[in-house]
């Protein structure tokens, strides 16, 4: 019984999704806004002998770390290969120590009420005014879920209750995570938060896709309404 119940689990049928090169590229428009376009190589052709341009990987992302000053002495770090490692770490010029950088997570919540979505409008940077899903970054001890509630009640005021899993969303580039619950309000009573200028209920047609915050949440919410 558990094999059909994973195959039919919503956060792996839309994480199968987000493998689409057009997803891959909308991901990481949140990571570098200003980003030029990526590099063009030449495939060759069949038969002509000409060759036909073709998208090239996106280049190396240079490691720069964000440490630099040792967490356990206070001395400065400096950027190197520890032995039997393979990438550039954070390591301090005094004691040695190697320091490392692990991507954060973000949760949030997919509110649905009355076949509408639950949206905030932020009141914080970056993207001060745009819409955006009730989500934030995950706490020390606490679980996914739990931080997913805690971002809803902060943001919308919400109290809510987890339905299940519905998408995982991952930006390398910028070392985040995301994963995002469904989840149904306990009561029909939200506000905005402190972070929040107002929060709505949208249905389909009300959802403000040019106004929305980050390339992230309209992933998620075209996971819900696919364009026509």
């Amino acid at each position: 019984m558990l094999l059909p119940l994973l195959r039919s689990h919503p956060l792996l049928h839309h994480a199968a999704r987000l493998s689409s090169p057009r997803t891959r590229l909308l991901l990481r428009r949140d990571a570098i806004p200003l980003a030029r376009s990526p590099p063009i190589r030449m495939a060759a052709s069949s038969g002509s002998g000409a060759s036909s341009p073709a998208s090239a990987p996106p280049a190396a992302v240079v490691h720069k770390s964000k440490i630099k000053f040792c967490p356990a002495c206070g001395s400065p770090t400096k950027l190197a290969i520890p032995d039997g490692d393979e990438k550039m770490r954070a390591v301090c010029s005094s004691c040695g120590r190697v320091h490392y950088e692990n991507p954060k997570m973000v949760v949030g919540c997919l509110v649905e009420h009355d076949n509408k979505v639950l949206l905030c409008r932020r009141k914080i940077e970056p993207a001060y005014g745009l819409w955006t899903l009730p989500a934030g970054y995950l706490e020390v001890g606490e679980s996914t879920a739990e931080g997913a509630s805690r971002e809803t009640l902060e943001e919308a005021c919400a109290d809510v209750e987890i339905v299940s899993p519905f998408a995982q969303l991952d930006i390398p580039l910028i070392g985040q995570s995301y994963i995002i619950f469904r989840a149904r309000l306990k009561t029909p009573n939200f506000s905005p938060g402190p972070e929040s200028l107002e929060c709505a209920l949208f249905a389909l047609d009300d959802i403000p896709f040019d106004s929305l915050a980050f390339s992230s949440i309209i992933v998620t919410l075209r996971m819900v309404f696919p364009p026509p």
